[in-house]
């Protein structure tokens, strides 16, 4: 196995932050709590710490201690936040990039303002990374990326095969759940773009959101002929309405 981590993708070394430096690494859901109450939500609108730790031991139990495999379609892509091993290009086939996550929530996007984020869902295939977390590591690593992905219930763990120039590996990924409030994918493409263009919130705006996976596609070689739209009709919305301040 690799001992660069960028060994197959060098372009991509300085693209992707440092996990030293992440947000993530530390974040912790309880810090919303406040926040997410004073929008009107209930003390529940999150799994609790133990409930989430819980259905990560359930679910990811067989590999707390072998390589663990993590498949990123979108901020995973330039900021995991966890340690891996090796990251390739990869093709997950039956599923699609969807911009589908309506953030009212203030991460992204507010109720005054708001945002669009992605999630995985059926489709004719979705390029991205996957990154290989090694197994001494699985345990530790793994739990930073579900705090982050499964605090509450938009996305829906999943084990699924995965797509590299040097194989198919068996990936986590995190799927659209139909189920959650905050879900929607019957946007229309022009209330796609509104969102995009416009939504912001206490952790930037989705226009950073798209704008980021688009740099890394570019970086890639990714032609992604829906991101590209988003992105040019995003960016010839913001020229038209004044921008969030």
């Amino acid at each position: 196995m690799t001992l660069d981590p960028f060994a197959h993708h060098p372009e991509l070394r300085g693209k992707i932050e440092d996990p030293l430096h992440s947000f993530f690494r530390s974040f912790q859901p309880s810090e919303l709590d406040d926040a997410m109450l004073a929008l009107g939500q209930d003390a529940n609108w999150r799994y609790s710490d133990a409930e989430r730790e819980a259905r990560r031991i359930a679910f990811l139990g067989p590999w707390l201690d072998r390589e663990l495999w993590v498949f990123a379609y979108g901020s995973l892509m330039w900021n995991p936040g966890f340690f891996f091993a090796e990251v390739r290009l990869a093709q997950a086939r039956g599923y699609s990039r969807r911009f589908c996550l309506l953030d009212t929530f203030n991460w992204r996007g507010s109720k005054a303002l708001p945002g669009l984020m992605a999630g995985l869902d059926v489709g004719t295939g979705c390029q991205g990374l996957v990154y290989r977390i090694p197994a001494d590591l699985a345990a530790v690593e793994s739990e930073v990326v579900w705090r982050r992905e499964c605090l509450a219930p938009a996305y829906l763990p999943r084990m699924i095969p995965v797509e590299t120039a040097q194989g198919t590996v068996e990936a986590l990924a995190f799927l659209a759940n139909h189920v959650a409030t905050d879900i929607v994918t019957d946007l229309s493409h022009e209330d796609q773009v509104r969102y995009l263009a416009t939504g912001k919130g206490d952790h930037g705006t989705s226009m950073d959101y798209l704008e980021g996976i688009a740099a890394q596609f570019a970086v890639l070689g990714i032609d992604d002929p829906e991101v590209t739209r988003l992105l040019t009709d995003a960016r010839a919305y913001r020229q038209n309405v004044p921008r969030p301040s």
